[in-house]
């Protein structure tokens, strides 16, 4: 299983790469300010940090209640993956749409466009990073 830092430095890498994508192309693709998208993705960013690390200490622990191994197959990353942006919808698009005073159904629009993308995304990252910084094979029983 992987130490605390590894989880904080996994969840910061995650939020600011995909800030640096998601800040200029969002206000881009839905025609909003590059500023004030700026804040949404900021905000986003920060409660899917919080959530980034919750929710995969929580998995890892379900994967080995379960007598699973930490290393993820294609099948479980991608329920990894579709759980964690179903989370984050939950939150983000009531402030999505109190912040950009759009509708509900707006808001959802854009947070589900957003969430495709971050699920894309979320895919690739953690699979690049498990290669990239693999767990000790002592930790992953």
């Amino acid at each position: 299983m992987r130490q605390t830092g590894d989880r904080i430095r996994h969840a910061v890498l995650f939020e600011m790469v995909a800030l640096l994508l998601v800040a200029p192309l969002g206000g881009l693709v839905f025609g909003v300010g590059i500023g004030q998208f700026g804040v949404v993705a900021v905000v986003s960013t920060t409660i899917a940090m919080v959530w980034n690390y919750l929710y995969n200490l929580g998995f890892d622990h379900a994967l080995v209640r379960q007598g699973h191994s930490l290393k993820k197959t294609l099948r479980v990353r991608i329920v990894h993956a579709l759980l964690f942006e179903a989370g984050l919808l939950a939150v983000l698009v009531p402030f999505i749409a109190w912040y950009l005073a759009v509708p509900l159904v707006q808001a959802f629009v854009m947070d589900v466009s957003l969430a495709g993308f971050y699920l894309v995304y979320a895919f690739v990252f953690n699979w690049a990073y498990d290669l990239a910084v693999p767990i000790p094979e002592s930790r992953t029983r």
